[in-house]
């Protein structure tokens, strides 16, 4: 029966608790461009006491970010001020992890407080979207993408590959490719946003081809010793919730054959039109029937976010680690506040790196004296 605060191994990796900080994006990157704000932020959040903390969804490209403000992995400058927020990751007692993704027909979009739409066709910043079919996503996000070709397919992975590996030589220890939330790969896997008619649409087998070739790839220069992972959309809530969950627990079974690590369950996000009945651990009961049936550990988001909550998924075996996204923009210290509710007095030694705890019992004997 586990709890927050035991180890958990996953390949080579070992994390000293079950509490991630997920990727939740920033918006302060230019031309990709990591900066101050982020050498501060992600190291803090391991500070606090983290097992694990994953950078935002970093693009593979440029055209494949959310917005201008998007983190990127496309190019060596990117890379090196990435190997520094991995190590400052690392320095304070946390496994760094990066997400790699592409935005698909979400992209070219202004950041939240900029009005979360897509930006003007004639703003000099934006750029042309593409997605598998000339579909939009609709809603505030209602610019027709250019509907993919092989060609374009191809370089996208090729992009993805890339990435992982600039992620791979920055330091990074975690890597989860984001095929989830309506964005590219996502897009494939929907019947809402997929309508081709080639060897990438129809079936499961064929809407789920992009994600398998790509995560098929990425497994080649990613270290066998390294966890992959991939955030995954298993369920819409849009009336076909069933079928939705089973393509999900098949499609996981196909990437654990590929290479797969770890699943981290979310939303598909691919129509507005959805009903998403926002709860208490929403997406929990659906992560906990992939772990059993597709046979691989997983995690969650998404309101799983009370002492109980965490305390109950963890010990019921329903999920593998825990995502706490607002908790730890809130309080970057949440694990101290989580150790405190389960009673646990002194949990440096849980918390904090091995020196940090080191110089904290030397300061203790200090003051005793």
């Amino acid at each position: 029966m586990a709890n927050a605060f035991d180890t958990f191994t996953l390949k080579d990796i070992t994390l000293r608790n079950r509490i991630v900080v997920p990727p939740m994006c920033q918006y302060q990157a230019v031309d990709g461009v990591p900066n101050q704000w982020h050498e501060i932020h992600y190291p803090s959040m391991a500070r606090g006491g983290a097992g694990l903390v994953i950078v935002e969804a970093t693009a593979v490209s440029p055209e494949g970010r959310i917005s201008p403000g998007c983190t990127g992995l496309w190019n060596e400058t990117q890379a090196g001020k990435m190997a520094g927020i991995a190590a400052g990751i690392k320095r304070a007692g946390a496994v760094p992890g990066i997400q790699i993704g592409h935005a698909g027909r979400k992209a070219s979009a202004n950041v939240p407080w900029q009005g979360d739409d897509h930006m003007a066709e004639d703003d000099p910043r934006a750029w042309q979207t593409i997605s598998p079919s000339a579909v939009p996503f609709g809603a505030n996000l209602p610019r027709v993408p250019r509907e993919m070709t092989l060609e374009d397919i191809k370089r996208v992975q090729d992009d993805f590959v890339g990435a992982a590996r600039r992620a791979r030589d920055a330091g990074f220890e975690w890597l989860e490719l984001h095929f989830a939330h309506g964005y590219l790969a996502q897009s494939f896997l929907s019947v809402h946003a997929n309508r081709r008619t080639d060897g990438y649409g129809g079936d499961l087998a064929g809407r789920g081809r992009f994600m398998r070739e790509t995560l098929a790839a990425v497994r080649e220069v990613w270290p066998e010793r390294l966890p992959l992972a991939v955030r995954l959309g298993v369920i819409e809530f849009d009336g076909r919730d069933e079928e939705t969950v089973a393509d999900a627990v098949s499609l996981t079974r196909d990437f654990k054959s590929l290479g797969l690590d770890l699943l981290d369950a979310s939303l598909g996000f691919t129509t507005p039109e959805a009903n998403i009945p926002w709860g208490p651990a929403l997406v929990v009961p659906y992560a906990a029937r992939i772990r059993k049936e597709a046979g691989i550990p997983v995690s969650a988001a998404w309101n799983v976010d009370t002492p109980e909550i965490i305390r109950d998924v963890l010990a019921d075996e329903r999920l593998d680690l825990v995502m706490l996204g607002h908790r730890h923009l809130s309080n970057p210290h949440y694990p101290y506040t989580l150790a405190k509710a389960y009673g646990i007095e002194n949990p440096g030694w849980k918390t904090l790196p091995e020196s940090y705890a080191h110089w904290l019992d030397r300061y203790k004997a200090s003051d005793e004296r």
